[in-house]
């Protein structure tokens, strides 16, 4: 059978922007996979996808006018149900055979095939294969109920009664198959080969396709639109580039902000803007995101990264002249940049200290207090880290920077652009006179806000972002506030794994218990706050084993060692180090699976098992060896422990592998003398405990 290219187009009003790259690629695929699974179109059929602020469409290679037919196999009943003695079709099968549209001539050909337990009859027929236009209708309306869309809005017909849902009025649609349109209906729309190309610089109006393949082409020559998402993305950074080189700098680097022009426009213009070099007295991240943020620019960069006084506009037309464009932007921008000036010079008339005060007004959590107890708090554990960390100069300014952290959430430029917390902390520290480390520490304490973001710069900053983070931490378990399947509103995944990065890679001495502890202790007396260290660890380790896995290392390493909730989490990547090497060793097998049978059979004796050793309890030679082995191993094994050497620690206990190997195939730990009994239990859990200081090795065991 024959097949041919199909062309699907969708014309609507805009389309949210920063929505479309996904709405174009959801309504693609689903179309596709559609017309796959009715059989329409090729399993190796090529889609392409185009989506620009008016439209949404879809190219799908190889899609037949008819679907072949399928063979269907249909489950009847038992036959000794379905037939009686005499092999003749009982009522129940004439029934079930018309329900299929079969009549009593079918049974002749009824197969049977035994399910495992009696032989069953089995209907075989063709099914007809779709036509394209009932496999596409539904495809489409598939397709548009899959799409994306958090609201939609209702909107009415040309009819004056009719009204339909959908993320924005639709006006046109165009279904070609090859040179030939399929009749589709869908909000309100039939189907047919036109659509409307730029509103102002569109060469035809309307656009009308001969076939399915010329679209994107004659779109673009006709319509003057790039159709494709992906070439006209190319097509804006090809054109920044030029622009920016052509000006002397280099345009921001906004993956966010270039999606979402790309959605703006339909023929992209660049074009370069300027504004008074006065404005450069701001912080510069104040003018970028103003920038980037209200009016979709692209500021310049000069090649120290510094903002210079010119920006690239993304335009939708281009005229010949296109200086009223240019001096329409800059006339816009220049009050946005004024009130960015505004803000910066009336908030350093005030300091950041005479704004503290402010926050005991600002409510943090209705069960937590204002934001005023949560920095007396956050003051507090910081002074607790510092203490342990160094003490002296380390703990004022730790506590000082802690009390302004929050302080720019009342100024103007932060209340305009929230994204500026900290960052304009930091500048404000610095007009008032602050130790630079004070200042970097308050731009710092959110950080890392996501998954690769840099660490706090210096000391201070990781002991106020410690500090800030385990508050938010302990204050939302303490209420109950925990992070279940998908929910995280308080994104406590992205606080937990935030200080396991500073614990690990800053190498804090800083054991987790002991600090967890220090920090439930602040929350002492808020009603209905209740104390969970245990929850709040073993969320806080499952994150760092979740972690440490996308790192690379072996889900047995990981579970080894996270599994003994080591303290020290600057520990981690040398204990990890160690149990891969021991890994290695010929004796790790036997090992790992001696320790997992010594763990096992320590559970089963109730109480605590005191590792007590009474030498003249040691009978067989066997035990007296293995006892022989740990007097040797173990201080050898327990000094490279203590010295952080936990390679060299794994390593001496290679040497335990025969005596313990001889201790389980000749010594009989359950004798039925009590003591005895006791005394072989004890050495076992003097085994154990010096095994799995650095690591579970049972964890290890196949």
């Amino acid at each position: 059978m024959s097949s041919k290219n199909l062309l699907v187009e969708l014309f609507v009003e805009e389309l949210p922007p920063k929505a479309l790259k996904k709405l174009g690629e959801v309504f693609a695929s689903t179309l596709a996979n559609s017309l796959k699974n009715t059989g329409l179109a090729a399993s190796t059929a090529e889609v392409t996808a185009y989506a620009s602020p008016r439209r949404l469409a879809a190219h799908v290679t190889d899609v037949a006018a008819v679907a072949a037919d399928k063979p269907v196999a249909q489950k009847l009943m038992p036959a000794a149900v379905g037939l009686d003695a005499a092999g003749n079709a009982t009522p129940a099968l004439l029934k079930k055979l018309a329900a299929l549209g079969a009549d009593e001539s079918a049974v002749a050909n009824l197969r049977r095939e035994s399910d495992g337990k009696a032989e069953v009859l089995f209907y075989d027929s063709l099914a007809k294969g779709a036509t394209l236009a009932e496999g596409l209708q539904k495809a489409l309306e598939a397709a548009l109920a899959a799409l994306p869309i958090p609201k939609v809005m209702s909107y009415q017909l040309q009819d004056g009664w009719s009204s339909v849902n959908f993320v924005r009025p639709a006006h046109g649609l165009v279904a070609l198959h090859g040179a030939d349109v399929v009749p589709l209906a869908i909000l309100g729309l039939t189907s047919g080969r036109e659509t409307h190309g730029h509103r102002f610089e569109a060469a035809v109006d309307p656009v009308v396709f001969a076939n399915a393949d010329e679209y994107a082409a004659k779109l673009a020559t006709d319509g003057a639109v790039i159709a494709s998402f992906a070439e006209r993305r190319a097509e804006i950074v090809r054109q920044l580039e030029a622009a920016a080189a052509s000006a002397g700098g280099k345009p921001i680097d906004d993956d966010a902000l270039l999606d979402e022009v790309t959605a703006l426009v339909e023929r992209p213009n660049v074009l370069i803007g300027q504004f008074e070099e006065e404005f450069l007295a701001v912080p510069q991240e104040c003018l970028i995101l103003t920038m980037k943020a209200n009016q979709k620019y692209f500021p310049l960069l000069d090649a120290s990264g510094k903002l210079t006084n010119k920006f690239l506009v993304v335009s939708n037309i281009s005229p010949q002249d296109a200086s009223a464009v240019i001096g329409g932007n800059e006339r816009v921008v220049r009050p946005r940049l004024a009130d960015a000036k505004f803000f910066f010079d009336q908030d350093r008339k005030k300091s950041l200290e005479s704004r503290v005060i402010g926050l005991s007004k600002v409510v943090y959590h209705n069960k937590l207090g204002t934001q005023g107890e949560r920095v007396q708090r956050v003051a507090a554990i910081a002074r607790a880290i510092a203490e342990s960390l160094g003490g002296g100069a380390l703990v004022q300014q730790a506590e000082q920077a802690a009390v302004l952290a929050k302080a720019d959430l009342l100024t103007d430029m932060v209340g305009e652009f929230p994204e500026l917390q900290g960052i304009m902390g930091h500048y404000y520290a610095l007009h008032d006179g602050l130790n630079a480390d004070v200042a970097d520490a308050i731009e710092d304490h959110y950080k890392p806000r996501f998954a690769g973001d840099s660490l706090p710069r210096g000391r201070v900053g990781t002991i106020v972002a410690l500090a800030d983070k385990l508050e938010t931490l302990v204050g939302m378990f303490g209420i109950g506030q925990i992070p279940t399947g998908d929910r995280d509103p308080f994104a406590l995944r992205r606080h937990a794994l935030g200080v396991i990065r500073m614990l690990s890679e800053g190498d804090l001495h800083l054991a987790v218990d002991a600090l967890l502890n220090g920090v439930f202790a602040q929350f002492n007396g808020i009603e209905g706050f209740s104390p969970n260290v245990g929850a709040l660890a073993d969320f806080i380790y499952d994150r760092l084993a979740g972690n440490l896995r996308e790192q690379g290392y072996t889900a047995q390493e990981v579970d080894a060692v996270v599994s003994q909730r080591p303290q020290r989490l600057g520990d981690i990547p040398k204990r990890l180090a160690a149990v891969r090497a021991f890994s290695a060793l010929p004796e790790a097998a036997a090992l790992a699976a001696a320790n997992k049978r010594v763990g096992n059979i320590l559970k089963k004796i109730e109480g605590k098992v005191e590792a007590r050793i009474d030498a003249a309890l040691l009978k067989e030679a066997a035990e007296t060896a293995l006892h022989a082995a740990l007097v040797e191993v173990v201080p050898q094994a327990d000094a490279a422990f203590l010295t952080g050497d936990y390679s060299e620690s794994l390593l001496a206990l290679a040497a335990l592998r025969a005596p313990v190997d001889a201790f389980f195939d000749h010594v009989m730990v359950n004798a039925d003398d009590p003591a005895l009994r006791a005394n072989r239990l004890g050495l076992l859990a003097h085994l154990h405990a010096a095994m799995n200081q650095v690591a579970d090795l049972s964890k290890l065991s196949a």
